[in-house]
């Protein structure tokens, strides 16, 4: 099929718990999408097969065909090597240097992009969503796990070992045993279900319970939503724990701040969008009282725009620009500092 036919781009937000995979048009029109339990548990072998399960069944609901997709750009969790589009370690997944860019390249045969999932949602909410205008902004998701990306100077900012944005795994309390020293083990909605769930299991006091209205009390059950509906219930449980996952989250928002100066923050992930503005301005108090210099206050901390269509948008208009990028650097004989594509994705594409 002709190049000129190629006219969608495949973006994908790979979470610990969930996927989901849109089909785009290079304007950024979402015209198909799907979303599925990832099943971490069953292996990459498995998963792999369910991207590309997914991607079909996206093609099908856009009514295009596969042979129409351009390129792929997909958002991981974990450490990656933008080189290769390995996914080096990925807690959330389970996975060790798993080939992502190699295998969807094979499998799809279009070339295949992989960058941090919080990055791609990054690049989403600055182009698209609530970082728009914004030229040095800081994204922070709460999830499964607790994720950042950061964009300066209206770039996406990787750092020297293409590691920046792991603020998920910035370390809170280091004497404390594994397990329990960082942001995430201690602020994402994991952690936060499990502080919950361990609570109530030690007879304290919550509506939780009656709001499952018999389900059991455990991680499959207890979604963001409920713990939202505790929370705006004033049960003293969930606002115990909720508070002070908060508490933290603002700190360490304020000691990057201090840091980077940051325009704006945007908050993400699934927590958010079930708590919404409240969850915003509990950060906002936390952040108020530790920042520094004071003038840093004047940074806006808001909610995600684009919500759980961040990383799919992200992941699409990081494709998109990277095959753009290529394509000027063959054009012009030079070459960019951005990370090469992995070779086979170049093999792919000749």
């Amino acid at each position: 099929m002709a190049t000129s036919a190629r006219k969608y781009i495949v973006g994908i937000d790979l979470g610990g718990t969930n996927m989901q995979v849109g089909i785009l048009t290079t304007t950024m029109k979402l015209v198909g999408r799907t979303k599925t339990k990832t099943r971490a548990k069953q292996g990459s072998k498995a998963v792999l097969e369910r991207i590309v399960e997914q991607i079909n069944e996206a093609c099908a609901l856009a009514k295009i065909s596969p042979k129409n997709l351009k390129a792929i750009g997909i958002g991981a969790p974990g450490a990656i090597d933008p080189k290769t589009g390995t996914v080096l370690q990925a807690p959330n997944l389970r996975w060790t240097n798993v080939p992502l860019a190699k295998a969807l390249t094979k499998a799809v045969g279009v070339p295949t992009f992989v960058t941090n999932d919080v990055r791609a949602a990054a690049i989403g909410e600055h182009q698209l969503g609530a970082g728009r205008g914004c030229r040095d902004l800081l994204c922070l998701w709460i999830g499964t796990g607790v994720g950042g990306g950061l964009i300066l100077n209206n770039q996406l900012y990787t750092g020297h070992f293409n590691t920046a944005g792991e603020v998920g795994h910035m370390t809170l309390f280091p004497g404390t045993p594994p397990g329990s020293r960082t942001l995430e083990h201690n602020c994402s909605r994991t952690a936060i279900v499990d502080r919950i769930i361990r609570l109530i299991r030690a007879h304290h006091p919550s509506i939780i319970p009656d709001l499952l209205e018999g389900e059991p009390l455990d991680h499959e059950s207890l979604k963001a939503r409920t713990v939202s509906i505790a929370y705006a219930k004033g049960d003293l449980l969930t606002r115990d724990v909720v508070d002070d996952a908060a508490h933290f989250i603002g700190i360490c928002i304020a000691g990057l701040s201090s840091a980077l100066s940051f325009q704006r923050v945007v908050l993400g992930g699934g927590l958010t969008e079930a708590m919404g503005d409240t969850l915003v301005h509990l950060v906002r108090a936390s952040f108020n009282d530790h920042v520094y210099p004071h003038v840093n206050r004047k940074c806006e901390i808001v909610k995600t725009k684009l919500e759980a269509d961040a990383g799919v948008y992200g992941g699409a208009l990081f494709a998109r620009d990277r095959l753009n990028d290529r394509t000027t650097d063959r054009s012009s004989d030079r070459t960019t500092d951005r990370p090469a594509p992995s070779p086979a994705v170049t093999r792919a594409a000749k």
